[in-house]
């Protein structure tokens, strides 16, 4: 094997975050950045300020490999360090502001920050913990109030006086691509949250990969340079699923909206023409429940939506609004995104139900990812659509450890490939589709009966508005189904449990499910208990309702 030799004056380009930046600044540079309805810049401006910000740090004390945290709403200061802190060799600990105190002091810890960046909405919070963080960080204050209170811990620097004092020429040096660039940590319900770390080359890697994904297809579930786009996933949480670093790398507009307000949100989307936007269903769910959605125009929005199986329910509504809704799939170990639900041309030609099936999916792999659904001994399962497995894949953007943990980096990564823990199938079209997570199948009586295939069933009934399906412990067939069901409030009639087990019993008789997947128990709640990321907590529910 014949390896090349590079010039020794030529430039190696190592893939750095840095390098998404240019781009946008040529092609782009009067487009807008608007947080909220607070303030609005161009990419002229947006480049200034991660100088400052970061030249602002190095004044502060941050080196490389230092870590910087960050606790704020989703915000441009976020889209900011987002740049900066890599930029500068140092790590951006992204941290997710709705675990409990002690797992946000756990993270904050066992992540060794030695500055946070806090937001005074966020400030009582770590009054709780502040005592007990080992590090002692510094502290820079951030806010959207000029006059904001006295803040009762030591700040070292308001944000943007810190960008004030800072160079708009700062010398971003080249180094090594795989210095670490980011950690967060996952929404455990069991332990600690576990952290989760990314390189600058893999994060480059996951924005072209993703980004031709999302650019290169056809009529739909398309993002492209006339776009506008809004995250309605946590800034915190996977860095918002990347797709800011690939909006910026694009130059398009981008909307941030601050704390998650269906009005205010719904405001932004019609305000600013947003469309193009991502999140999990249960956000969708609140957006499309609330009055103000009514009176917002939404055709012409493109929502892709992950952290949780889409379900036809909720899609069917999307798209009788106009919303051009499809699903994607991804980990928090993975960067996240492995495949996206597009369909292709003669499928956009199916009736609504056929279009319902496919968007409904998890989607297709992505270019470069190697994913793969197989048996106990690593061997593939057909691609029928019929024979279930669990969802391996390797891809160049994956993570390769849990930081520190190096006995759950090695259950993670068995046999080479990265375990999801997720169960699915793959069609003969090649749509991976998602069935259950492996803890939370429901395993009755020798039958394996998926809780997701439950919850779509009965979530299709119009008087139900969220569904959640859980096994509970049952001594003769060791496991039995159990629904807890929240109803739409404006309905006068309520639902029977008689009529929800109906619903389930004729898609039995029809084979969709097993008989055994007939519920025994079903119970109606006002709220369905749901992780810091919006998704439906099984662990909480089981332990509450075993």
């Amino acid at each position: 094997m014949r390896i090349l030799e590079p010039t020794p004056s030529a430039y190696s380009y190592p893939l750095l975050i840095k390098h998404l930046l240019p781009t946008a600044r040529a092609q782009a540079a009067r487009q807008e950045i608007v947080y909220a309805d607070r303030t609005r810049y161009d990419y002229r401006t947006l480049r200034r300020r991660i100088s400052r910000l970061a030249s602002g740090l190095s004044k502060c004390g941050v080196k490389p490999d230092d870590t910087v945290a960050v606790m704020d709403w989703d915000s441009h200061r976020y889209l900011e360090c987002f740049f900066a802190v890599p930029m500068m060799g140092a790590v951006l600990h992204t941290i997710n502001i709705r675990l409990s105190p002690e797992q946000i002091l756990y993270s904050i810890n066992h992540a060794e920050d030695d500055v946070i960046l806090v937001h005074a909405d966020f400030v009582p919070l770590l009054e709780q913990i502040v005592d007990r963080i080992e590090r002692k960080p510094k502290f820079i204050f951030l806010t959207d109030d000029a006059d904001a209170a006295n803040v009762p811990i030591d700040i070292i620097a308001d944000y943007e006086q810190l960008l004030d004092s800072g160079d708009e020429d700062y010398d971003f040096q080249d180094f090594d691509e795989n210095t670490r660039a980011t950690t967060f940590y996952t929404t455990g319900t069991t332990g600690n949250p576990k952290g989760v770390y990314y390189s600058h080359r893999q994060l480059v890697i996951h924005t072209l990969g993703v980004m031709s994904g999302l650019g290169t297809a056809g009529c739909h579930a398309r993002f492209h340079r006339d776009d506008v786009y809004m995250p309605i996933t946590p800034m915190f949480h996977v860095h918002a699923w990347g797709i800011p670093y690939i909006a910026t790398v694009m130059g398009v507009k981008q909307v941030y909206p601050g704390r998650y307000d269906p009005q205010a949100l719904l405001a932004l989307i019609e305000r600013e023409g947003v469309t193009f936007s991502h999140c999990v269903p249960t956000i969708l769910h609140m957006l499309l429940s609330h009055p103000a959605a009514e009176d917002t125009d939404l055709s012409g929005w493109k929502v892709v939506i992950g952290g949780a199986a889409l379900p036809r329910s909720l899609a069917e509504k999307a798209m009788a609004l106009g919303i051009d809704i499809f699903g994607g799939y991804g980990l928090s170990e993975t960067c996240p995104v492995l495949t996206l639900a597009q369909l292709d041309a003669d499928m956009l030609q199916a009736d609504s139900g056929e279009q319902l099936t496919i968007r409904c999916k998890a989607g297709r792999p992505l270019p470069l990812v190697d994913l793969r659904v197989v048996d106990e001994n690593m061997e593939d399962i057909p691609h029928d659509g019929h024979a279930t497995g669990e969802v391996v894949v390797r891809a160049p953007w994956l993570t390769q450890a849990y930081l520190k943990d190096a006995d759950a980096s090695q259950q993670l990564w068995r046999g080479g490939y990265l375990h999801t823990g997720d169960i699915g199938n793959i069609d003969a079209d090649g749509y991976l589709k998602v069935t259950d997570r492996i803890k939370d199948v429901i395993k009755s009586g020798g039958e394996w009966i998926s809780s997701l295939t439950l919850e779509d069933i009965v979530s299709q009934h119009p008087n139900v508005s969220e569904v959640a399906a859980i096994g509970v412990p049952d001594e003769k067939w060791g496991e039995r189904p159990m629904l807890l069901v929240v109803l739409n409030s404006d309905l006068e009639n309520a639902v029977s449990e008689d009529e929800i087990k109906t619903l389930v019993q004729a898609q039995a008789d029809k084979g969709v499910v097993s008989p055994w997947a007939v519920p025994d128990r079903i119970q109606f709640v006002e709220a369905i208990e749901k992780t810091s990321v919006g998704k439906i907590d099984k662990n909480r529910l089981r332990e509450k309702y075993s």
